[in-house]
């Protein structure tokens, strides 16, 4: 008993003394607990498990892409097992260039739109020291994103109808003597796709301008410069970034623009994803829509690629004299 008594004193004053651990039971390595390779693989593979659902998300994407792409290649009727070039050698009619150059046109003009038109509302969000104002900017900003594209169509037609709102508001303040014809018309399109896609450019422009300090803006007022010298060669350039962010979103969304398009400018404004519309629904020719779609996303990705490297080398330019 005594013999027991001595040798549990001395393991206890052996664990109690500094820099030394007890050994596991099982034949561990000294000073390694047993449980650290199993919260070593879990702190390793949590990250993979947070990116789990989007990875997935992704690879579903990937797989639709390939999909079309695939099927571009095929031949009505039988759209896996045929192989034709024909499908994109159609697209060289002059008819789909057209619709082609006027969907990216339409794209980019309410890109430039949308971006102008986002800078103040964005600065108001970013600056603003009011909570329930900022919530206020936020909710206008968010509501076209809440609202399905087809009700804010029909409300369109509604404003811009020969009787509607506008021309109402244009006739009363004598500006016109007649009604415009706004619908089925590309300046009809293009205020649809203004409005629909302008959440998309004020959010990252405004997460952007917020994270920019306010020092800058101080230190320019204090140089004497105005507060549109302190727009443009301050705080636009800080948060250009989010400024590019929010127009390549606003050309991509637009760009493959269905809705609006459809309902405010018909068959006289023929954007591209009407035209594979009508491909698929009257026709049934999936390989013909598949390669108007493949065309689509390589044009705007292509486009999307040559503005971010303009951007960059800009940026460049303008950092070198400074260097």
């Amino acid at each position: 008993m005594t013999a027991m008594l001595a040798r549990f004193s001395r393991r206890a004053s052996a664990a109690s003394e500094p820099g030394l651990e007890p050994q596991a039971e099982l034949g561990a390595a000294p000073g390694t607990p047993p449980d650290q390779p199993a919260a070593t693989a879990l702190a390793k593979a949590r990250p993979w498990l947070l990116l789990t659902p989007i990875l997935l998300f992704l690879a579903l994407l990937g797989a639709a892409a390939l999909v079309v792409l695939r099927m571009s290649f095929g031949t009505p009727g039988n759209e896996w097992r045929g192989f034709t070039l024909q499908n994109y050698a159609d697209l060289l009619d002059g008819y789909f260039i057209k619709s082609l150059w006027l969907t990216l046109r339409l794209a980019f003009q309410s890109m430039i739109c949308a971006v102008v038109l986002a800078i103040p509302v964005a600065l108001a969000m970013a600056r603003t020291k009011s909570r329930l104002a900022r919530r206020l900017l936020l909710a206008g900003v968010l509501l076209p994103l809440l609202v399905n594209l087809l009700l804010q169509g029909y409300g369109w037609l509604i404003i811009l109808g020969p009787a509607g709102l506008l021309n109402h508001a244009l006739l009363a303040s004598g500006l016109v003597e007649r009604p415009v014809m706004w619908l089925y018309r590309e300046h009809g399109v293009l205020l649809g796709l203004i409005q629909t896609a302008f959440p998309l450019a004020v959010l990252p422009l405004s997460s952007a301008m917020r994270a920019v300090s306010t020092a800058y803006e101080e230190a320019a007022a204090t140089l004497g410069a105005t507060r549109w010298q302190t727009l443009r060669h301050v705080l636009l350039p800080l948060a250009m970034p989010g400024l590019v962010s929010g127009a390549l979103l606003v050309f991509a969304y637009n760009a493959s623009a269905f809705a609006v398009p459809l309902l405010l400018g018909g068959r006289r404004v023929p954007m591209l994803a009407v035209l594979v519309h009508d491909q698929v629904a009257p026709l049934l020719n999936w390989p013909a829509a598949s390669a108007s779609g493949v065309v689509l996303m390589a044009a705007t990705l292509a486009v999307m690629a040559v503005s971010q490297r303009l951007v960059r080398r800009t940026q460049r330019l303008a950092e070198e004299p400074h260097a």
